[in-house]
């Protein structure tokens, strides 16, 4: 009997060190914790209706005043994000693709992080948990119905939840970051809420608000003449009243949503700061692509213009941004996966077309002078190469685009025929070429 009590309380004894230990904050490993916020088609103008975010992340980091996003699509946008790559070298041009390529998620697990998706991952994806991520909380697809019950898969098991689905998500990042702070390693985290995407649906008592927003009306809103565009987008008629009314509640309540995301992102960064973690955390938040409302007479995205391709971009890291500021050089979501590699020192691919950050931050270095931009919408494939003062843009089978933005940050004169600027596009179709060749092999799927 004595010999057994001994047993018991030894066993007693380990156990309880062995929970002591695993409380213990990371004693070696000194790598930087990583959490990725990507929202969902929003547009880079709203960070106003976001003031949590903007002072806890924006006003606390370094803001890219140029930030773009290389295919402004969903599915191809965070398959960019998740490799590095351009559309045209990991082979996701559409929603309905799927990534067979390696991610960074993959080699940051593999090299000893806690690895977490909270929320939306590819629009190709049905939902289940993937292999390299140790917690999951995702839906079915891109797009779910309603913002309210939503049926969830947490790790592994599909459950119908109730409640609004970002305050939800905010409840399981929680969760991770408790779990997180449990580990003897650093973690990172994909936070991916679907606001402001489709169906937009406002958080209940959030309806009333914004009631007074005046109608956005910028100067190529419903633009009278876009003869000047590609046929695909010349031939759309001017935008009926229904429409323009239907476009402005879109805005609305899409508007309404990151104002319910942005009180959870304040909790969430709260939570940070009560793990210990805040600080030692690289904190990037990006949009998957922006999207039109009305502009050019349309109401979509998938295009080559500012309000398709230009997102809010940010990333608060104290010991590589000491100091707030805005960040006038090109940054795309191509750069996320590079950056995560060097802060984490995880051995990088050899082929990826972003560039690591950091060099950017730390003045390391040149820095980009243009950037590929690309998409396969249904009106037909396109190329541009924006370079934060201009943009070039072909279109398949239909008329090029030549934009100043200096002078015509609206896009609405099309300079390509215009003598002035001819060697100018010479030179941009001459990068476009070297920029859309393939560089990776098609995978094996």
């Amino acid at each position: 009997m004595l010999r057994y009590r001994k047993f018991i309380l030894s066993f007693i004894v380990f156990a309880f060190l062995l929970q002591a230990c695993q409380a213990l904050p990371r004693l070696n490993d000194k790598r930087p914790n990583f959490l990725i916020i990507i929202t969902d088609d929003q547009r880079f103008d709203t960070m106003e209706y976001m003031p949590n975010t903007r002072q806890l992340i924006f006003d606390q980091g370094v803001t890219f005043s140029r930030g773009y996003i290389t295919t402004p699509f969903c599915c191809p946008s965070r398959a960019s994000i998740l490799t590095g790559l351009y559309a045209h070298n990991h082979y996701v041009h559409v929603n309905e693709d799927k990534l067979n390529l390696p991610t960074v998620v993959e080699d940051l697990h593999n090299n000893g992080y806690y690895t977490g998706l909270v929320g939306k991952y590819l629009n190709s994806w049905k939902g289940e948990p993937r292999s390299e991520f140790d917690y999951w909380v995702s839906f079915f697809g891109g797009t779910v119905p309603n913002y309210y019950d939503p049926n969830l898969n947490i790790n592994g098991t599909w459950e119908k939840k109730t409640g609004y689905i970002t305050y939800l998500f905010e409840e399981y990042v929680r969760e991770y970051l408790d779990k997180a702070a449990s580990q003897r390693k650093p973690f990172l985290l994909i936070f991916a809420p679907n606001a402001p995407h489709a169906p937009f649906t406002p958080l209940k008592e959030d309806k009333e608000l914004l009631t007074d927003l005046p109608p956005f009306r910028p100067p190529n809103y419903n633009e009278e003449d876009i003869s000047d565009k590609p046929s695909s987008i010349a031939s759309k008629g001017l935008l009926s009243e229904e429409a323009a009314t239907q476009i402005d509640n879109t805005r609305r309540r899409q508007l309404l949503t990151l104002i319910a995301l942005d009180r959870s992102i304040g909790e969430i960064m709260k939570k940070l700061e009560e793990t210990g973690e805040l600080d030692n955390t690289v904190v990037i938040f990006i949009s998957d692509n922006g999207k039109h409302w009305g502009e050019h007479r349309m109401d979509s995205k998938s295009t080559a213009y500012e309000e398709s391709v230009k997102i809010p971009f940010a990333l608060r890291y104290p010991p590589l941004v000491p100091t707030p500021y805005t960040e006038e050089g090109l940054a795309s979501n191509i750069d996320i996966a590079p950056t995560l590699y060097e802060l984490s020192e995880t051995p990088m691919p050899e082929i990826i077309d972003g560039m690591s950050l950091v060099r950017l931050l730390r003045g390391e270095g040149e820095w980009r002078t243009h950037l590929l931009l690309e998409a396969w919408p249904d009106r037909g494939h396109w190329t541009a190469i924006h370079t934060g003062d201009s943009v070039y843009i072909e279109t398949d089978n239909d008329l090029s685009e030549f934009y100043d933005l200096k002078i015509d940050p609206y896009e609405l004169n099309n300079l390509i025929n215009d003598p002035e600027y001819q060697s100018q596009i010479a030179e941009l179709e001459a990068i476009m070429r070297r920029e859309e060749q393939v560089r990776v092999a098609p995978p094996e799927k």
